[in-house]
């Protein structure tokens, strides 16, 4: 199926080649077209031209309106103020283009794909192993999610990696503890639960902890054991992937609950890029990018500087040898340049984390890893607050659980949907339920832009009211019923019909799907597809409450209607997909 023509690129296309017959002599100008409250669409683009070719706004514009080809898509064109075109659009025009959109067999809507798309490698989703889940991975994995499935149903080669937290120091506490007490990871059953999972591994970190703090031999035989693992020794290697084992039976289910899919093979963890540490540090000891600084390999930066107003280095190896974050980070990314072949590396990473991320760029970029051709974004999101405007807390001051967070949103909407309700069976409303609340808690993330604080309110999140999921969740199964009650009639489109202010307005937002796809995926920004959705139950709201749609006056309208229904609960299927939210057919 070929993309469908946007309703705006139609008018623009038929205003550019006016504005070209007005002035040929400035090429191809933009007429900078927008919606408008005024009329459809409104051109601001000839107040720059004219000043540029020191003519007269109002008449360049009363010029570029007698040469615009109306009729099949253009209805009227009217000169205001200063020289703006206001331009009204045939009902016809709407309902054709949003007829093709409908026959789009493919469930695209008409969206088009690149045409030449690169290799994103977006990292997101990055748990450490054997430890908890806690609200600060909320974020991450629900925007990076979201961010994947933008990418890819625009056509773009995406490649998925989960940065896991498996390697460093504390892992020799864990190991030289499994050693001395071999039982602590055992199953009683063959199926393992993730909460299991994770209290076995909570139970021996606090247990290994306690021990390394309380006694010195221990402490010395733990840091012998993190010497053997980074020497590759095979016997702590295994004992090693025993927890890395466990803490994926945790995850996965974490992830599940979430509703999203992590595939073993795209986690590649900090212990994936082992083998490339030396010789990165290697190559940009050499490249002269890195420089010895007391024993330890570091790179410096003219605008870096600490309180003391001294530069603060990024630390590549530390001075016993060891080596950070950086050299992890920096090893990954010439993984992903040079052996994935990626044009754009994306790290959807806490906000905190910027200046780590600022300075392994610019080191990437020095060291010629990155280049014009090879872009590094931090995708930086900020923090998830409680009511009260402070980092979301228990009352007890701990972290938040990801799954207590998980469950209460669950809790919570199978309360809602239990009370809307009129004949789902217990089970029906457990799974819807689960559907709400965890769309409830991933919209609420979603709406907000990535890099501002949200307020964590489950109170608001599963509202009926307001900008919440479960307004649009309610808005598609309201619409599918009425598709269910219809009967005999089917929806069909009839462009020779007069629409309603009311059905205009919904025609003309579920044709802008294509555009506001385009620019999410563009500018790795999901809150704003959140918000052409939310605007698209609103329209269909006020569309629902105007145009009687099975007891409209005539069969072609009560057809039509049903048309304009489908096509709109199309949309919001097709859209919440793309945030990773479902859409129950019934609630």
């Amino acid at each position: 199926m070929a993309s469908v023509t946007s309703l705006s690129d139609s008018v623009h296309q038929r205003l550019a080649a006016a504005l070209s017959a007005a002035l040929p002599q400035a090429g191809s100008a933009d007429p900078l077209l927008r919606r408008s409250d005024r009329a459809d669409f409104q051109a601001n683009g000839i107040l720059a031209l004219a000043k540029k070719e020191k003519a007269n706004p109002r008449e360049l514009a009363t010029q570029v309106v007698s040469r615009v080809e109306s009729g099949e898509v253009i209805k009227d064109v009217e000169v205001s103020g200063p020289g703006f075109l206001n331009i009204t659009i045939t009902d016809r025009a709407i309902t054709e283009t949003l007829a093709a959109r409908y026959a789009d067999d493919t469930g695209r809507l008409g969206v088009p794909q690149a045409q030449q798309p690169g290799t994103t490698v977006i990292d997101y989703a990055q748990p450490n192993v054997a430890k908890e889940m806690h609200v600060g991975h909320l974020r991450s994995a629900v925007i990076g999610d979201s961010v994947m499935r933008l990418l890819e149903f625009t056509g773009e080669n995406v490649v998925r990696r989960h940065h896991i937290g498996d390697w460093g120091t504390q892992f020799g506490m864990l190991i030289q503890y499994l050693e001395e007490h071999p039982h602590e990871l055992d199953h009683k059953a063959e199926e393992v639960s993730g909460e299991e999972a994770m209290s076995n591994l909570d139970r021996l970190y606090k247990a290994a902890r306690k021990l390394f703090d309380a006694d010195e031999e221990f402490k010395n035989r733990a840091r012998r054991r993190v010497v053997d693992l980074q020497a590759g020794d095979p016997q702590t290697l295994a004992m090693w992937q025993k927890f890395v084992d466990e803490s994926k039976i945790y995850f996965f289910s974490v992830f599940e609950k979430l509703d999203m899919e992590i595939r073993d093979e795209d986690i590649v963890g900090e212990s994936g890029y082992n083998d490339m540490l030396a010789e990165t540090c290697r190559l940009l000891e050499e490249s002269g990018v890195a420089v010895r600084s007391e024993g330890a390999l570091c790179v410096f930066f003219d605008d870096i500087k600490g309180p003391d107003g001294n530069p603060v280095p990024l630390i590549v190896q530390k001075s016993d040898g060891g080596y950070g974050y950086a050299a992890t980070d920096l090893s990954a990314i010439r993984d992903r340049v040079f052996a994935i072949k990626a044009n754009t590396l994306l790290y959807v990473v806490d906000a905190r984390q910027s200046l780590h991320f600022k300075m392994v760029f610019e080191t990437a970029r020095r060291a010629g890893w990155l280049n014009d051709d090879v872009e590094a974004v931090q995708l930086a999101f900020g923090t998830v607050l409680g009511k009260d405007g402070k980092p979301f807390k228990t009352r007890e001051g701990e972290t938040v659980r990801l799954v207590d967070l998980l469950d209460e949103a669950i809790d919570r909407a199978s309360a809602v949907v239990r009370e809307k309700a009129q004949d789902l069976s217990e089970e029906e409303i457990a799974e819807r339920g689960t559907q709400v609340g965890v769309g409830a808690v991933k919209y609420a993330d979603l709406s907000t832009s990535a890099n501002r604080d949200y307020k964590f309110d489950l109170d608001q999140m599963v509202s009926l009211n307001g900008d919440t999921s479960v307004y649009l969740q309610y808005a598609y199964a309201r619409i599918r019923s009425i598709l269910r009650k219809a009967g005999a009639s089917r929806p069909a489109a009839h462009p020779e019909l007069e629409l309603h202010e009311a059905e205009r307005a919904l025609g003309l937002h579920a044709d802008a799907f294509a555009a506001t796809v385009a620019e999410a995926a563009a500018e790795y920004a999901p809150h704003k597809l959140a918000a052409y959705l939310y605007q698209l139950a609103s329209l269909y709201t006020t569309f629902y409450d105007k145009c009687p749609v099975l007891k409209a006056e005539t069969q072609e309208q009560i057809e039509n209607r049903l048309f304009l229904c489908d096509v709109t609960a199309r949309t919001l299927h097709r859209g919440m997909a793309l945030l990773g939210i479902r859409t129950p057919e019934r609630l």
